[in-house]
């Protein structure tokens, strides 16, 4: 265990926790990163799969008394944990008709925080029928995303999985970029940022920063500045024609040629392509 791990206050709540959790130990470091700033304020935290509920106390003593802390877990059992302070639902999170229902009673939430059955279906499902339902500054955190790479129960590598769909995600964000020329998407409208970090994904939510980009110039005259993209194949030439026709730098009908000869050039792609190989081995490595 990490020296840096055990001074932190969560993992302090978790090991004097009355009832029976596990966790991974590097768990803790992301928690404090992510979820330092909700706390002692009045927030609705949702936590799905609590088992024997240790967690739920943890989360319980780490927020402090204006949380509500609402568990949600298959097993009928996990009532019993109301008594406790929270309010436990029992149901499916790969079943729509669960969550339109959970969300009918409870409204909107600050946080959801999966660690449920970590299927593909499962974590998918989480993130997709709760992101209407998250406040402006929330959070959807889904746990053991290693799963996505786990053949043996988990049926992956695969296609769909959740750390792919993930990824897609990350596409649909992009579509605020002008340059895709692409409609947002209730994703890319929705979610502000997503953070990996080792078996846990973050999606931070905020609408109101989600808005489609666009190019923007101060005042000042651009007096010297070349885009030298390709600089390393025809940088001569470029700064050649540049310095006689100031085709690189003008906005023009010869502007937009010249960039098309330097930047959709398949020989230069090709170069290019080599030298991202020689990366991507080192990094599958």
């Amino acid at each position: 265990m990490n020296k840096n791990t055990k001074n932190l206050s969560i993992f302090k709540f978790f090991k004097n926790s009355k009832k029976f959790s596990i966790k991974w130990s590097s768990y803790f470091q992301v928690y404090e990163k992510i979820f330092s700033e909700y706390r002692n304020k009045k927030i609705k935290f949702v936590e799905i799969g609590v088992a024997n509920g240790g967690s739920l106390l943890m989360w319980q003593k780490y927020f402090g008394k204006k949380a509500k802390i609402i568990g949600i877990d298959l097993n009928p059992k996990a009532k019993k944990l109301e008594k406790n302070g929270f309010k436990i639902y029992i149901g499916n999170q790969s079943d729509k008709n669960f969550w339109d229902n959970f969300y009918k009673k409870e409204g909107k939430v600050d946080i959801i925080l999966d660690d449920g059955g970590h299927k593909n279906l499962q974590q998918i499902s989480t993130v997709h029928y709760s992101l209407p339902f998250i406040r402006d500054g929330g959070k959807i955190i889904v746990e053991d995303t290693g799963t996505s790479y786990i053949k043996k129960e988990f049926n992956n590598p695969s296609r769909y999985s959740f750390m792919n769909y993930a990824k897609n995600i990350i596409d649909n964000i992009h579509r605020r970029s002008p340059l895709l020329k692409k409609k947002l998407s209730f994703y890319s409208k929705k979610i502000f940022l997503v953070e990996f970090f080792e078996s846990i994904v973050v999606f931070s939510i905020d609408s109101k920063k989600c808005f489609q980009n666009k190019e923007v110039y101060n005042k000042a005259q651009n007096e010297w500045a070349i885009d030298y993209r390709h600089n390393e194949y025809f940088g001569k030439l470029k700064m050649k024609l540049d310095r006689k026709y100031g085709l690189l730098n003008k906005r023009s009908p010869l502007r937009r040629i010249i960039r098309k000869i330097f930047y959709r050039n398949l020989i230069f792609n090709i170069l290019d392509n080599i030298k991202i190989k020689k990366i991507f081995k080192e990094l599958e490595n």
